[in-house]
Order: structure tokens, then C-alpha cells, then sequence
């Protein structure tokens, strides 16, 4: 098992572009526009930020930089072909930082790229649907017994190695392999549709998987949100599922130099994500239940939202890598099958600690 920590940064830009390779009548070939947000991943050094704690500062730092030279800008001035690859591979290239391991580009909330040092593309999109459903083997008083309904989020993973290549797959491919599923998805009660007879985040994504992956064998995960703070993975073979919470926390980095406001007493709404892989119970058809995972993890919550964490931590300073590491120490041994967090500080900057698999990439 790896026991890896890799800083996050993300930082937006609003650009113009056109993408001339793309076929005549294409929309994305015209002239027009977008609120783009990059994020980097990297394995930083120890000594590379000013003092030990400030790293994800810097990264942010460092990244707002080189896409302020993209910012209310015509990127092909820049960029001759400014797909979101090529984009990314610019901001790789330019991007003053040792260890880098992805760099993203979402051109909407809905679509974006992570390409790596070797040119592997991980293109994701993103749907919605409308629909209701109930879980028919959860214990009596079980909640999600009840028919209920939820809008649902499904996204779509693919991954290709680029080459020299300026785009990976077209979006609209994408969209057209899922406009019969959304169309038997969308307004429906999921319990009614074959093979959804117990409709869970697991089964559905599964479910999507078997219907995509023989018309699309680049897909390389389904991704089911149930609601904005939780859902499940699938990859033809495993499962993983993630739940998300914020902690509204005081910090203080100790080690930061006299005149650095981080010194002084401040705070963050922080984003935690706790992410478990584990066998799906073929009886309940999941992994775990979120509602256990929430309450098991509640003692561990409540000790730390709305808490002072430079005092609870005591010699500990309390930046984003060490308390990642110390909700690990508290949480992995009531819940086993947790084998990486997620905490950020702001939108998209923060930490991601893993010591078990990755995992796809999610939207920032």
C-alpha cells in the first residue's frame, strides 16, 4: 500500500478562445468564451514553501500567477490550439513547481482533463438526472426505505495516453453515448428499470458501466453522486465511496514568521472527504452505508468543527497535511475501510492523503 500526500492547488481565469482543429460547424470552433478553473497536484519537497505549513499557500500562489497571464485574455494568442489538453500541457510546462504530478483544466463544471507528466489524459463529464427511488433490503426505519428522490450527478471517466495529440476524446462522443441512459434515467423511478430493481450509488454505477464500457473502451470509471456530499465509484472490477463534510475551524500555524498573518489565530470552512474502498454487500448493494460512516465518524467530527485545532493538536502545528494525518490517526481504526482524505482549506486547495488507491479525479 502507498502512503502518499500530494498538495492541491486551484486557481480560475476567464478566457476567450476558439478551437480551429475541431471539424466545420463545430460550436467549440467559433469564437467564445469561459470561466476555466486549473488545478495542479504535486509532491512538494519539504524545504520548497517559505516555512514548513505554508505550502498549499504557495502552490496557490504559484498557480494564480500563471494563469493570471490567461486571465480576460484570447488564448490563442497564447496557445495556437487552446484545447483543454493543450492548456493543461501549457500551464505544465510553465508552472514554476517541483513534483508535479497532474495538471487540470475544467473549461466548464461539467467537463474538464487531468493530464500527467507522461501526456495520460483523465477526461471526466458530467450529467444530471432527476429521479426517484428506494432501497428494498435496508433494515426496517431505514430512511432510504422510504421512496424519496434525489438529483442525481453521474460522471463519466476516461482515460487515454495523448501522445502529441490536442485533444483526447470529444465531449460530444461522450454525450451521445449517454443520451439513451439519461433518457431512461431521467423523470423515472430507478426501481422500475431492469437491473435497478435495488437502485443504490453502487448498483447504478455499475449498471451505467455495463451499458457504456463496450461502446467506449477508453472509460475507465463511473462515478454516481446521490447527493452533493457523497456517492460511489466503479471501475468494471472494484468499488470505492466517499463522503463529504466541512469544519468550521480555528488554526494558527506556529511555525510561520513574525509579520505572516497565518502566525496569528485565523480559520478556514474546511472540506473533508473520506473516501473507503471495500466489497460490495451483495444483500444491500453497497459497500457501506454513508449514514454508518457518518455516525461513526461523528465523535471525531464533533471533536473538531467549531474547535481551536492549534490547541487540540498541542505541539503540532496546524496545517492542512498535519491535520489531514491527524484525522487519519483518530479515524482509520473505527473505520477500516478508509484509505484516503481529502481536506481543503479553500476551493480546491489543500491536501490529498492517500495510502491506498487514487482514485478517479473529481471536479474541483
Amino acid at each position: 500500500m502507498t502512503n502518499d500526500l500530494l498538495y492541491v492547488a486551484a486557481s480560475g481565469f476567464e478566457s476567450a478562445c476558439r478551437v480551429s482543429c475541431l471539424p466545420a460547424g463545430h460550436r467549440a470552433a467559433r469564437l467564445h468564451g469561459h470561466s476555466f478553473m486549473s488545478e495542479v497536484r504535486a509532491r512538494l519537497p519539504n524545504n520548497w514553501a517559505p516555512f514548513a505549513g505554508a505550502q498549499v499557500g504557495h502552490l496557490h500562489e504559484a498557480l494564480s500567477r500563471q494563469t493570471a497571464e490567461l486571465d480576460y485574455q484570447y488564448i490563442n494568442d497564447v496557445i495556437t490550439l487552446p484545447t483543454d489538453e493543450n492548456i493543461a500541457r501549457w500551464l505544465r510546462q510553465h508552472l514554476d513547481v517541483p513534483g508535479i504530478e497532474t495538471i487540470g483544466v475544467q473549461s466548464t463544471a461539467f467537463s474538464g482533463v487531468d493530464l500527467d507528466h507522461r501526456d495520460h489524459a483523465h477526461l471526466w463529464r458530467k450529467f444530471v438526472f432527476q429521479a426517484a427511488h428506494q432501497l428494498p433490503n435496508v433494515s426496517p426505519g431505514h430512511k432510504c426505505g422510504r421512496m424519496h428522490g434525489h438529483g442525481f450527478e453521474v460522471i463519466l471517466h476516461a482515460d487515454q495516453d495523448m501522445g502529441s495529440r490536442n485533444f483526447s476524446i470529444d465531449y460530444d462522443v461522450i454525450d451521445a453515448l449517454w443520451a439513451p441512459l439519461h433518457a431512461q434515467l431521467h423523470l423515472a423511478c430507478l426501481n422500475d428499470i431492469s437491473g435497478l430493481e435495488n437502485p443504490t450509488s453502487e448498483n447504478l454505477s455499475a449498471w451505467i458501466w455495463a451499458r457504456l464500457k463496450p461502446q467506449l473502451p477508453e472509460l475507465s470509471w463511473v462515478t454516481v453522486y446521490e447527493t452533493g456530499s457523497c456517492g460511489a465509484h466503479f471501475d468494471g472490477a472494484h468499488y470505492r465511496i466517499w463522503k463529504e463534510l466541512t469544519l468550521d475551524s480555528a488554526v494558527q500555524l506556529k511555525r510561520a514568521p513574525n509579520g505572516d498573518p497565518r502566525r496569528h489565530i485565523h480559520g478556514h470552512t474546511f472540506t473533508l472527504r473520506l473516501h473507503l474502498h471495500a466489497p460490495l454487500n451483495q444483500v444491500q448493494g453497497w459497500t457501506v452505508d454513508f449514514g454508518d460512516v457518518k455516525t461513526i465518524f461523528d465523535p471525531i467530527f464533533k471533536s473538531l468543527d467549531h474547535h481551536p485545532l492549534h490547541d487540540i493538536m498541542g505541539d503540532q502545528d496546524a496545517d492542512t497535511a498535519t491535520i489531514a494525518r491527524y484525522i487519519r490517526k483518530l479515524a482509520q481504526p473505527a473505520i477500516p475501510e478508509l484509505d484516503r482524505i481529502d481536506l481543503n482549506e479553500t476551493r480546491g486547495c489543500g491536501v490529498i492523503l492517500h495510502w491506498g488507491e487514487l482514485g478517479p479525479a473529481l471536479p474541483v
